[in-house]
């Protein structure tokens, strides 16, 4: 099975502790849970994802620098070859911090932003704006490398034009565009995830010259006339090439949760925990993530059954099609069948 399956990305999510509880948090930040996994059992984790030979680990909270030993964790990763990049809200990032960053050899670290102030604050936290930008200028100091990820719904993907100006400011290296998922804390508070998917990706298309890497995430998308250029390569041959939850990325939440992607908040895709089974045996085993291991284009409903781009996008994001659409195979917002 290893050789069918490699590993090469997980999404780890090492506390829920957060010092936010914003209005579209998908997780639902704010409050660590109970009987996280403890130092040890991170490092042993950190361990065993490296054996698998999984090479980058994007790590997630809550905020993860509440989380006390977190520089332990990434140490050990990194020591492992693993490359390691650290999505944050930037409130706690100061120059101390940056500077501890900076030492431990980290590959990148995202910051969250979604809007200029008025909108940010709104959504996230008062004040929250202005750490950000803090956090930009420390990191540039720092020689961190950084970017940007702007998580969209109805109301801010009509601000990206003024966000792009802010950020031109900053020598950041991308800015990634994601949609909110109406999952978590998103759900519950009502926020209106829906955004014109054709408008952003022409946004995208419009700024190929942005002075960083300015793409689309894979939830959004797909195919359409620019698709290869899309997503943070301008080469054009950069393509969506379907979902890889299960496939080569794994999601792994605070309290050892296995699953496809870490995006996919239900129980119904949990695979297994590490406190009651190995990493290795999980992702191994035969009949895990058996939504996207044994998929087959007859799956497919909806428009994306006949769409001449089936084989290669397999229906698009997991996450986005089960909690927007409420089916697994059938994108309820490609931007082919808008």
């Amino acid at each position: 099975m290893m050789g069918t399956y490699q590993l090469r990305q997980c999404v780890w999510e090492i506390t829920l502790a957060c010092c936010f509880s914003c209005r579209y948090c998908g997780s639902g930040g704010g409050k660590a849970r109970e009987n996280e996994l403890n130092r040890e059992e991170c490092l042993k984790l950190a361990d065993e994802l490296a054996e698998l030979g999984c090479r980058r680990i994007s790590m997630i909270g809550g905020e993860i620098f509440m989380r006390p030993d977190w520089k332990d964790i990434v140490e050990r990763l990194v020591g492992n070859g693993i490359a390691v990049c650290i999505i944050s809200n930037g409130y706690m990032i100061d120059h101390c911090l940056a500077q501890e960053l900076k030492k431990l050899n980290i590959e990148s670290l995202a910051l969250s932003l979604d809007g200029p102030a008025c909108i940010h604050d709104r959504y996230r936290q008062e004040g929250s704006f202005k750490r950000v930008k803090r956090a930009l200028g420390v990191l540039a100091n720092a020689g961190v490398p950084t970017s940007v990820i702007s998580t969209l719904n109805s109301e801010n993907e009509k601000t990206l034009e003024e966000l792009y100006g802010f950020l031109t400011d900053y020598p950041i290296f991308a800015w990634q565009l994601q949609a909110c998922l109406p999952m978590g804390n998103a759900s519950r508070s009502g926020v209106d995830h829906r955004f014109d998917v054709k408008r952003v990706i022409r946004f995208v298309e419009d700024h190929a010259d942005a002075p960083f890497a300015l793409g689309i995430a894979d939830n959004i998308g797909y195919y359409t006339e620019s698709e290869g250029s899309l997503r943070g390569n301008r080469s054009g041959v950069a393509v969506y090439k379907g979902c890889q939850a299960g496939l080569t990325v794994v999601g792994i939440d605070s309290v050892g949760n296995v699953k496809g992607c870490e995006s996919l908040y239900d129980e119904r895709f949990f695979e297994g925990n590490v406190r009651q089974r190995s990493l290795k045996s999980i992702w191994e085993d035969p009949e895990a993530f058996s939504y996207n291991r044994k998929f087959n284009t007859d799956m497919l409903t909806g428009k994306c059954a006949s769409c001449d781009k089936k084989s290669v996008c397999r229906g698009g994001c997991r996450s986005m099609d089960y909690f927007a659409g409420g089916k697994l195979y059938e994108s309820p917002c490609c931007a082919r069948n808008l």
